[in-house]
């Protein structure tokens, strides 16, 4: 499943670089759908499951960039300063947020308990 899904991200990506939007547009689907699939199925381990949930928003960010570039709201000004291309960063920072989480705080307990058991 994981390499199917770097299929469909790559052929996303090719897609988005020659501006060839029905095939880009498409394979959002695909691409986006098994990364929350994968995401799930390592929700019992906190390391896979922050990692893979970080790719699933950085994949959202992705599409979302390049359907605004697709149908020209990217260079839309929202507020004076922010574009519509510059939304994407909202999914950008909440995968990086995931990660922080992940270790400054979820992988240091997970440390702690290990020196716990381990005593």
């Amino acid at each position: 499943m994981e390499n199917t899904h770097i299929l469909f991200w790559l052929l996303k990506d090719i897609a988005w670089c020659m501006v060839w939007k029905p095939l880009g547009l498409l394979m959002v689907v695909p691409t986006l759908s098994i990364a929350v699939v994968i995401a799930w199925r390592t929700r019992a381990y906190a390391s896979e499951l922050a990692h893979n949930l970080a790719i699933v928003f950085w994949i959202t960010a992705n599409s979302y960039w390049m359907t605004s570039e697709f149908f020209g709201f990217d260079t839309v000004h929202v507020t004076p300063a922010v574009t519509g291309k510059h939304l994407a960063l909202v999914p950008f920072l909440i995968g990086l947020g995931v990660l922080l989480y992940y270790y400054l705080v979820t992988k240091p307990r997970e440390n702690r308990a290990a020196e716990t058991v381990t005593m």
